[in-house]
């Protein structure tokens, strides 16, 4: 406790964790709506409809969590900002095309004539299968330390794949949640082969992300530590066989248990983001610069700070709201 009264260290690891909050709250969030954009090859024409209005009220929401991680990084961690951005301005370039190109298709499917439908259709998976990759291959170049090599490149490209799956996955646990009938039907079989994906993305991650420097490989697997790490693997692996035994169930008659295959998903994305966080810290570029020595000025922090506050808690409020007023199940897309 005495270590956190100064301010130059509990002010900077307070914004580290507000940043990190902000991206696996996106990841999950923008996760599932990019997952379903991400299945809409997979649907019946007349099912996109119904797979654009599980999501039409809370996609663009659920961007503001990056947007918000985003100006964190660049105002609390300037130097941090720009490796980072510097190291990734291709992947994050493709991936701000993508959201853009979402965006867009969203909105001129609705609007555009009956015979453009389709291209828009398209357009929105391009659009998300962009931003998926993208995502993934700047988690996977992060996690080998920034650093272009073949292999690296190679680790990356891999993982933008398993991050894609993963996002399939969660967006048809989403989908059975939100939807009835022959789609929820649909949507419990595309969860039976996302799983998989989302599965070995979180083997390969942990696998490779001790082996990336021996100070992380000590965090993991040094004694007395590694056996205060067990329950996450373990519980991991007991919610991949929850899940994959409530999908043989589903659905069940007036459609219980059916959000608990989202909610699974969820914590499975927070437990593989925990480990990751716990790995890295306190470096916020691995292996090269921590997060205080990253950190803006203390002065600059605290006032910045206080317009967290406010900022903050409207988000949280704004996304409850939404959800709670759009829940149940996704009716009719209607624009009239």
């Amino acid at each position: 406790m005495a270590y956190f009264a100064d301010p130059a260290v509990w002010l900077p690891w307070t914004f580290a964790a507000l940043m990190g909050l902000s991206i696996l709250i996106y990841v999950v969030l923008d996760g599932f709506d990019l997952g379903v954009g991400l299945l809409m090859p997979l649907a019946d024409e007349d099912q996109k409809d119904r797979l654009v209005a599980s999501i039409g009220p809370f996609w663009d929401a659920n961007e503001t969590w990056l947007v918000l991680a985003v100006g964190l990084l660049l105002v609390a961690f300037p130097p941090a900002h720009g490796i980072i951005l510097t190291a990734l301005y291709l992947p994050v370039f493709i991936m701000l095309i993508g959201l853009i190109l979402r965006g867009v298709s969203f909105e001129m499917r609705a609007k555009a004539p009956l015979a453009q439908k389709r291209m828009w259709n398209g357009a929105f998976f391009a659009g998300s299968l962009m931003a998926s990759l993208s995502q993934g291959f700047m988690l996977g170049m992060y996690i080998m330390g920034l650093t272009w090599t073949w292999a690296h490149v190679g680790f990356a490209a891999l993982t933008a794949l398993f991050l894609t799956v993963g996002y399939s996955f969660i967006g048809a646990a989403w989908l059975i949640w939100k939807t009835e009938g022959a789609l929820q039907i649909r949507a419990i079989r595309w969860a039976k082969g996302g799983i998989w994906g989302l599965v070995a993305g979180i083997i390969a991650i942990s696998i490779a992300t001790p082996f990336v420097s021996a100070r992380i490989f000590d965090k993991w697997f040094s004694v007395p530590t590694a056996f205060y790490l067990a329950p996450l693997p373990i519980i991991s692996v007991l919610l991949v066989v929850f899940v994959w035994w409530q999908l043989a169930r589903l659905p069940l008659n007036y459609d219980r248990w059916s959000w608990t295959p989202f909610a699974a998903a969820t914590a499975l994305f927070t437990l593989a983001y925990g480990g990751m966080a716990y790995s890295f810290y306190p470096y916020v570029v691995p292996e090269k610069i921590t997060l205080y020595d990253a950190a803006s000025a203390p002065e600059s922090l605290f006032i910045i700070l206080i317009g967290t506050v406010f900022v903050l808690p409207a988000i949280v409020c704004y996304t409850l709201l939404s959800y709670y007023i759009f829940r149940g199940k996704a009716r009719d897309l209607r624009y009239d």
